[in-house]
């Protein structure tokens, strides 16, 4: 593997950071946004050093840590792996939905865990690895406030412990909101718009990992299923999106590569939380795609002379 390439920083271009903001506002969302051109470094910033809950976020975090394994030769991705009915940690897709045992390579684990957001996988590949190894991959890539603390299963954990006897519905009481300890970046898995770009561009400049484990993890995440948040805001042909998101009740996020027919990428990170804490928010979700619109559009936009 190589280390990553230090890239010089360009001025971000004057505006984007004001519209975006409106954007936000009229979402009715309080928002944080990195993005970067892959290729340049130029990049837009709104509020891109704020601490951040991950969420499923951080699943792209344990898919970068499972495949420097296996370019170390400690593991085998297509090790075939059991996977039992009983005790896996719940969620609404995947292996976390179903009823049955399963036996599953360790890479179609992965791409359960970033396709369908599978918590039950997730946990799986995370128990592989180690939370101390994912936190040491973030730490060798130079994202030094992105850290993981607890597994998928106890993150949920607490939401469950947090809700009390009401179980979900306890989630439409802002005074319940306000106490979760999964909304705090201080008590669960963090990180930063900033950071998360950084790990974007890496694994596409072939820097966190071999070129093959690294074409390898862009592919699964241009397999993702969801087209409701990032990919919203650029629905054309040729145009492709490739991203992971991340859920909590009154916060949405993605983490994205925007790539372009002429050959531009770019890496946008959007953390958003609501101010309704409705589960259903359909503005919420499609602002993401459009502040992340703004700030690509921004950074293809020539800096007119002077500026």
């Amino acid at each position: 593997m190589t280390e990553p390439t230090p890239h010089p920083r360009t001025p971000p271009p004057p505006g984007a950071g004001a519209r975006i903001g409106a954007a936000f506002a009229g979402a009715g969302v309080t928002g944080w946004l990195h993005a970067r051109d892959i290729d340049t470094d130029a990049e837009v910033d709104a509020g891109a050093d704020r601490p951040v809950v991950t969420a499923s976020v951080h699943k792209l975090c344990v898919l970068v840590t499972l495949h420097e394994a296996a370019a170390a030769g400690r593991l085998d991705l297509t090790e075939q792996t059991e996977i039992p009915a009983h005790g896996r940690t719940p969620g609404p897709t995947g292996l976390g939905a179903m009823l049955d045992g399963a036996r599953l390579s360790l890479r179609d684990a992965a791409f359960l865990m970033m396709s369908v957001s599978d918590n039950a996988a997730a946990d799986v590949l995370l128990e592989r690895v180690g939370l101390d190894a994912v936190n040491a991959t973030t730490r060798r890539l130079g994202m030094p406030r992105t850290e993981a603390v607890e597994t998928f299963g106890s993150f949920l954990g607490s939401l469950r412990k947090d809700a009390g006897p009401a179980g979900p519905r306890a989630f439409a009481d802002p005074r319940v909101i306000a106490g979760l300890r999964a909304l705090d970046p201080a008590r669960t898995n963090r990180s930063t718009p900033r950071d998360m770009t950084a790990l974007l561009a890496a694994v596409w400049r072939d820097e966190a990992g071999t070129p093959e484990h690294c074409a390898a993890m862009r592919r699964i995440l241009g397999l993702q299923v969801w087209p409701h948040r990032l990919a919203s805001g650029f629905p054309f042909d040729d145009v492709q999106v490739a991203g992971k998101t991340g859920s909590v009740p009154t916060l949405r996020n993605e983490v994205g590569v925007v790539a372009y027919p002429d050959g531009g990428r770019y890496a946008v990170a959007v953390f958003t939380r609501a101010a309704s804490p409705a589960a259903t928010l359909p503005a919420a979700d499609a602002v993401i795609g459009t502040a992340a619109r703004l700030a690509v559009e921004s950074l293809r936009t020539p800096s007119p002379p002077g500026a």
